[in-house]
C-alpha cells in the first residue's frame, strides 16, 4: 500500500526508444527518489505501458510545476498519463443489496488500515444492511428500485455521488444492472465483484451453472463494470477446488470466501493506482 509523502505516475504510449530515460531524467532533475518502476511492453500492439512510484520528500519543484513539465515531456511522447499523491484519498461508495459478505470485508479491512481511501458513503436498494453502516459510523442511503423507478433513482443516485465527490463505486454484491448513464459518469471507475471465473457463467446465478457443468474449479471474478453486462475489463480473479461431491450450497459456500479476497485484492489495486486499462484488458502491476 502507499506511503504518506509518495506519489505514482501511471504511462501508455507508442512504444519507442527513450521513454524511460525521459521520465527518470524529468524526475531527477527535481531531485525526486523513484522507490519502484515497473514496465510492460505489449509487443504485438506496440504499446508500452509503465508506472513509477517516487518519493516526493525533498522534491525540488513544487505540484504544480512538476505536472506541468510532465504534461509537456508526455506530449513529446504521445503518452497518456495520470500522476496522484498518496495522501489525497480516493473517495470510495459501496453499493450493497442484502449480501453481507463483501461489505464487511471491506469495511474491516478499511478500519484496520489496508485500504488507502475514505469511504464517505453506503448506497443500497434494501434497508437490510443498515446496522453494518452504523457500526461503522458511515451514512447510509437507501434507493428502492423497480423497473418503473430504475431511471429517476439512478440520477439520485448520481447527484449524490457527485455530492459526495466520489471517485469509485464498489459494487458489493449489489444486485441491480446499473444503467449506461451512471456507468459512463463513472468511467472504469466501478468495481463489480461477479460470483465465476469470467468468461464463463455470465449472470444469474452463475454458483447453479456451474453446478450443472461439474465444474472442477469454482471462483469469482472482479472487473471493471460496462455497459456489456459482465464483459468488462477484468482486475482479479481467484479459485478454488470443486468435486462432485460438492453441492450448490458447498459451491456457494467457496466461492463467498473467494469474492470477498478478491474484490479487495482488486480494490487495493485501484485505490493504489497499479492499474492501467487497455481495451477489454488490464494491465495490473
Amino acid at each position: 500500500m502507499s506511503r504518506p509523502n509518495t506519489a505514482t505516475l501511471l504511462l501508455r504510449c507508442p512504444d519507442q526508444k527513450g521513454l524511460n530515460a525521459a521520465i527518470a531524467n524529468l524526475l531527477v532533475r527535481h531531485n525526486i527518489n523513484i522507490l519502484d518502476a515497473q514496465q510492460h511492453t505489449d509487443e504485438e500492439a506496440g504499446i508500452f505501458f509503465h508506472r513509477v512510484y517516487f518519493d516526493v520528500v525533498g522534491m525540488a519543484a513544487s505540484r504544480d510545476q512538476l505536472q506541468k513539465e510532465l504534461a509537456e515531456e508526455c506530449a513529446r511522447y504521445g503518452m497518456e498519463w495520470r500522476l496522484s499523491f498518496a495522501e489525497q484519498k480516493k473517495r470510495v461508495a459501496i453499493f450493497v443489496s442484502k449480501y453481507e459478505h463483501c461489505i464487511y470485508d471491506l469495511l474491516l479491512r478499511h478500519k484496520v488500515g489496508e485500504l488507502n481511501c475514505d469511504i464517505p458513503l453506503i448506497i443500497s436498494n434494501h434497508e437490510d444492511l443498515r446496522y453494518f453502516a452504523d457500526v461503522f459510523k458511515i451514512p447510509y442511503f437507501v434507493f428502492p428500485i423497480n423497473k418503473d423507478n430504475k431511471h429517476e433513482q439512478e440520477l439520485k443516485e448520481i447527484a449524490l455521488l457527485q455530492e459526495y465527490n466520489i471517485d469509485l463505486i464498489v459494487m458489493a454484491r449489489y444486485m441491480q444492472v446499473l444503467s449506461d448513464s451512471m456507468i459512463n459518469c463513472f468511467p472504469n471507475r466501478i468495481i463489480n465483484i461477479h460470483h465465476s471465473t469470467l468468461p464463463a457463467f455470465k449472470g444469474a446465478k452463475p454458483y447453479h451453472q456451474a453446478f450443472e457443468r461439474g465444474v472442477k474449479l469454482v471462483g469469482a471474478t472482479a472487473h471493471y463494470a460496462t455497459a456489456d453486462l459482465d464483459e468488462g475489463p477484468i482486475i482479479a480473479q481467484g479459485v478454488e477446488g470443486s468435486s462432485h461431491e460438492d453441492t450448490i450450497e458447498d459451491l456457494v459456500r467457496k466461492g463467498r470466501d473467494i469474492e470477498r479476497v478478491t474484490l479487495a485484492q482488486a480494490v487495493r489495486a485501484h485505490l493504489d493506482d497499479k492499474i492501467i486499462v487497455y481495451g477489454h484488458r488490464t494491465i495490473v502491476f
